[in-house]
């Protein structure tokens, strides 16, 4: 760790911060204080939180918490009635409410008013289709303004959305849409990626027969073909025509629990077929205001833009920027066509002041050469915003060198457990290098050892303690809760376990190593796969690494595959050297014992690697769910290798 932070927040920032202003009736001058006062005091921080935020809603009711120690069992404002969509389309005015790329072939722009009566007109259509609170309507949809419409209009309604990108597989699609059941399908005509046109009629055309649930199929006009595609489907007709009503009748917004199901996520799939994670509307409205507003501080005056697909829950969080009366910068496509300058153009053009992205992306810029601090102003660049994987110490230095000195970088850490984060940035503490600044409002984390005590300074498992609003309400086919019981709190009772193999510093900030199920265990020592691929990654040979631990002799032993860059070879001094940077960078124990050069990495549609899938593959051992990567041919590499069998 250095001494040294690698930015710090000035007063002047600090005092126009929103948390400054939630702050000050409460006497607090740091982030320290407000923190354990949002997760001793739960009843009235949300309190004031939904004061703050002006939650709008027919009645909040007078009970804040009902069951606040169980867990899962907690309920947070259970006499509330409101709509989530509602508390979205707060401002009606002429500026922009979303600005859309797609690659360098569409742009466009859309107004607050504009949205709203978007929204209104899908609407009155689904309504009049029949769509009623709880059914549920599916979307296989770029990041557009459409899907977003489409979302809200659901909502509105109180029916439940679900959404994936356009690039997933048949199987991977009905994996999850056929758990549950959909009265509409949503689709694209097509989509551009990386100057490509891919065009989807007869992807949709087959999942179709497989989902008899679905009464309508709306196309969204995205590459000029949704008339001719909408022919190909039963039931088809292109979202234009089925929202072709005039009327301008304002939106009657659904009243209803805050339990009520907003939309259904699902789990990555790659063990077995996908979970179907149910969140609530009321527990989501308000972990996502916490976020937004208080920990991101976002603002009306902000253009927020995080580079999401619709099949990733960062694409749900970055809508409810709308809820803090930010305007929303959506892309689609790849970051990288026609150059790697793109999202910075984009940024430079629009007035970015949030940038959010994965920590691979800003690795990959890092290994292009570029310099966005070089190559582009940024000068309204104030926060940029990195999940996805753990963010590398050296990524932390090139964001600062290579991309912009006085800029906040808030290395973010959730899941699509909660559609949300347990560590992330704040607006008033010091970035320090290779550290998340900490916890999230109103989430009590904790890291456990083995036996389940607190420790610091030690590696162990991430957990949170107390309950938050936006627990799953349920999952979907799991009747007596057995699903959701054994995916969080099986290891330990009562205490939300969540799979981070996770440190917590000196500085109160936070270290995600991996996943617990993927981290290595070589003579009986816990290693987690980020610090071996934070030492890899700094070779510049090497374009992406994924480590493993191969049962070997009676232990286990960790074995390194490298995706090198063209016309490398991954010869014996390549291989010490990565040796030697592994040993001096993290410690002799992470040293892998076997090396070896691979032509791809498989990876999710969210762009993770799988370390459990090619744990699987080099074991033997059938990958149940290949439908869930988004390259499952790269498994097919790792089978019968020859140096893993001596």
């Amino acid at each position: 760790m250095t001494e040294r932070a690698l930015w710090t927040p000035g007063p002047e920032r600090i005092a126009a911060s929103n948390l400054a202003r939630f702050m000050a009736p409460l006497g607090f001058t740091r982030f320290e204080e407000v923190l354990r006062y949002s997760v001793e005091e739960p009843e009235a921080f949300w309190s004031r939180l939904w004061d703050f935020c002006a939650v709008k809603a027919e009645t909040r009711g007078e009970r804040i918490i009902t069951d606040g120690t169980k867990m899962p069992g907690a309920r947070f404002f259970p006499d509330a009635r409101l709509n989530y969509a509602e508390n979205m389309l707060r401002r009606s005015d002429d500026g922009d409410a979303l600005v859309f790329r797609g690659e360098d072939r569409v742009k466009r722009r859309m107004s607050w008013a504009e949205l709203n009566k978007a929204v209104a007109k899908l609407n009155r259509a689904f309504a009049a289709a029949g769509v009623k609170a709880g059914d549920r309507i599916c979307a296989i949809v770029p990041n557009m303004p459409e899907s977003i419409i489409a979302f809200l209009a659901a909502s509105s309604l109180g029916a439940i959305w679900s959404s994936c990108s356009p690039d997933f597989g048949e199987r991977g699609i009905l994996d999850r849409f056929g758990q549950i059941a959909p009265k509409i399908l949503i689709t694209c005509d097509g989509y551009y990626y990386a100057g490509k046109t891919i065009r989807m009629g007869e992807k949709v055309g087959n999942v179709l027969k497989e989902l008899p649930s679905v009464e309508r199929a709306l196309v969204i006009d995205y590459i000029g073909e949704a008339d001719e595609v909408a022919k190909l489907l039963p039931g088809g007709q292109s979202l234009a025509d089925f929202v072709s009503s005039e009327s301008d009748a304002p939106i009657s917004f659904a009243q209803l629990p805050p339990d009520h199901p907003l939309y259904i996520l699902y789990s990555s799939g790659t063990t077995g077929i996908p979970k179907c994670i149910v969140h609530g509307a009321g527990g989501i409205l308000l972990k996502h205001l916490s976020e937004h507003v208080l920990n991101t501080d976002t603002r009306p005056s902000d253009k927020l833009f995080y580079f999401s697909t619709c099949g990733w829950m960062m694409w749900n969080w970055l809508v409810s920027g709308l809820g803090a009366g930010a305007t929303l910068l959506l892309y689609d496509g790849s970051p990288f066509h026609p150059s790697e300058r793109v999202l910075f153009d984009y940024a430079d053009d629009e007035g970015m002041t949030i940038f959010g992205t994965s920590a691979k992306y800003i690795d990959a810029v890092k290994k292009s050469g570029l310099m966005p601090k070089e190559t582009h102003r940024l000068d309204s660049l104030r926060a940029m915003l990195s999940t996805g994987s753990p963010l590398s110490a050296e990524s932390f230095d090139f964001v600062y060198a290579g991309i912009k000195q006085d800029i906040q970088l808030a290395s973010i850490s959730g899941g699509t457990d909660i559609c949300g984060c347990f560590v992330g940035g704040n607006p008033l503490s010091p970035v320090w290098r290779g550290e998340i600044q900490g916890a999230m409002m109103g989430v009590a984390v904790d890291v456990y050892d083995e036996t389940g005590r607190p420790v610091r300074g030690e590696k162990g498992e991430l957990v949170c303690v107390k309950p938050f609003p936006s627990m799953p309400v349920m999952f979907w086919n799991d009747p007596d809760g057995s699903k959701y019981h054994n995916a969080y709190f099986a290891r330990f009772p009562g205490i939300w376990c969540h799979g981070d193999f996770a440190e917590i510093t000196p500085h109160d900030g936070m270290i995600i190593h991996g996943r617990s199920d993927a981290t290595l265990n070589p003579g009986g020592v816990r290693i987690g796969t980020a610090e071996i691929y934070a030492q890899v990654e700094q070779v510049p040979e090497v374009i992406e690494a994924i480590a493993i631990g191969q049962d070997w002799d009676g232990d286990v032993r960790v074995v390194l595959f490298l995706r090198l860059r063209p016309g490398v070879t991954l010869d014996d001094a390549l291989v010490a050297r990565i040796k030697k940077k592994i040993r001096d960078g993290a410690s002799p124990r992470h040293v892998p014992a076997k090396v070896i050069a691979i032509a791809d990495i498989p990876r999710t549609k969210s762009g993770k690697i799988t370390e459990l899938a090619v744990r699987d593959v080099v074991h033997g051992r059938e990958v149940k769910n290949k439908e869930a990567l988004a390259n499952p041919e790269a498994l097919d590499l790792f089978a019968g290798i020859a140096e893993l069998q001596r």
